[in-house]
């Protein structure tokens, strides 16, 4: 995705969101879109990293308009994500409109969960899911509860699905504290 392509969908989203409906961190943030020729590969069709950044975009639309973000930042919190796997159904062409679906899954000990779907005309054509956590301006992990008060949620009342946190448990890489060596044994 060309820079100011991206530039330009962070700035659209920022903005609508000042007037979209508030939501809450139950709710489905649902963000428009289309596919533009910046965003095409060798194939003609959408290509596999755009989704992960345009999924990035979807995300920052529900943290605002759930006004998450807004506290995060004030609390000096900012999320990263951790893990995410996705699952292609159908290409994405030149020109099509789209949307992206996106919902809190649910919170375990250390991180949120969450599923975001691309959608064509009520058609599923990719899926993700991701694993994100919270971490502190100043250097540190923030505990999962410690998120959940600042934005007023009870992370206990919405537990992850057992499979996401096990597809998470699997795909793990070692803390940062922790060596890590690339080992094709």
């Amino acid at each position: 995705m060309d820079w100011f392509r991206r530039f330009s969908r962070l700035a659209r989203i920022r903005l609508a969101a000042r007037r979209r409906t508030p939501l809450t961190f139950q709710d489905v943030s649902i963000v428009h879109d289309r596919v533009w020729w910046s965003d095409i590969d060798e194939l003609r069709h959408m290509n596999n990293g755009v989704y992960l950044s345009l999924l990035d975009h979807a995300r920052l639309d529900l943290m605002l308009r759930s006004r998450g973000w807004q506290r995060f930042r004030a609390a000096k919190v900012y999320p990263v994500v951790t893990a995410q796997s996705i699952a292609y159904r159908k290409s994405l062409e030149l020109g099509q409109r789209f949307q992206i679906e996106s919902r809190i899954a649910g919170y375990d000990a250390r991180a949120v969960y969450l599923e975001q779907r691309v959608v064509r005309q009520g058609e599923v054509y990719a899926r993700a899911y991701v694993q994100g956590r919270f971490l502190r301006d100043a250097g540190g992990v923030v505990p999962i509860d410690e998120v959940g008060r600042i934005v007023g949620v009870d992370v206990t009342e919405h537990p992850a699905p057992e499979w996401l946190t096990e597809w998470a448990d699997h795909v793990k890489l070692p803390s940062t504290r922790e060596p890590a060596p690339s080992s094709w044994e």
